[in-house]
């Protein structure tokens, strides 16, 4: 593992109790900084603090992240915590199922579009601010390789991960020169809990698309967020950054 330097650094990762969040809280610890985790799942989380606290300083915050009022008071909380905020990893998503767009539960396809896209804007909102008054910040949203293809099946996450990559380019634009740089990663699928609400055709399918041939692993994603999160990221900022096994084509 390549050594980062992000010492003293604070980052949040929404959706840190498990998956790829998790991977990401484990390489920014190891790489010297501290980490708050904003999830829903507060037993999940509490366990997830308890054991990436071996290495280093973690704080858990139950947070719906969909309801603005909450996000904002999470980001007071860890403020008041950390008495900062460096980084911010838009990592918290659900798929919704799979199914064609006409017959896809209207209800689920506006929780994974509240999930995947209003509440990175939510969080982004709130955490900006402190980073600009600083002077110094990091922004990282997961979006995702069916964001830039659309898969069939799955139209409410592939357009809300193309939302989160428009969002991502609008505000790249917006605080450069700020010293606030925001890169959204698109990988290819991994094997997280995620894969419990897709139907084995799905997953087939999304395999079958990849070149190399497997899932990309969670801790090759937190490589590559976490170099975006540090200060040798200085150059890139509104830009997509592929890790999808040879899938995307742009």
């Amino acid at each position: 593992m390549n050594q980062l330097d992000l010492n003293g650094r604070v980052a949040v990762i929404t959706g840190g109790a498990r998956g790829i969040g998790y991977a990401i809280a484990q390489r920014i610890l190891v790489s010297g900084g501290a980490v708050a985790i904003w999830d829903r799942d507060e037993v999940r989380m509490q366990q997830a603090k308890h054991e990436l606290s071996a290495a280093g300083s973690v704080s858990a915050h139950v947070v719906d992240l969909t309801d603005l009022t909450a996000v904002e008071a999470a980001a007071r909380e860890t403020l008041a915590h950390h008495r900062k905020i460096d980084i911010l990893v838009n990592n918290a998503g659900i798929t919704g199922g799979n199914a064609p767009t006409w017959e896809l539960d209207a209800t689920a396809w506006k929780e994974v579009i509240d999930v995947n896209l209003i509440a990175p804007y939510y969080t982004c909102r709130s955490v900006i601010p402190p980073m600009l008054e600083q002077g110094y910040g990091r922004i990282v949203n997961i979006a995702s390789v069916a964001g830039k293809e659309g898969n069939p099946n799955a139209s409410h996450y592939s357009a809300s991960k193309a939302g989160l990559i428009g969002l991502t380019k609008s505000l790249g634009k917006e605080l450069a020169g700020k010293g606030v740089i925001v890169n959204a990663v698109t990988p290819a699928v991994a094997k997280t809990d995620l894969f419990d609400s897709m139907t084995q055709q799905h997953i087939d399918y999304m395999l079958s698309k990849i070149p190399l041939a497997r899932f990309v692993r969670v801790d090759e994603i937190a490589a590559l967020v976490c170099w975006l999160a540090s200060e040798e990221c200085s150059f890139s900022t509104g830009s997509v950054f592929d890790i999808s096994g040879g899938r995307a084509t742009y």
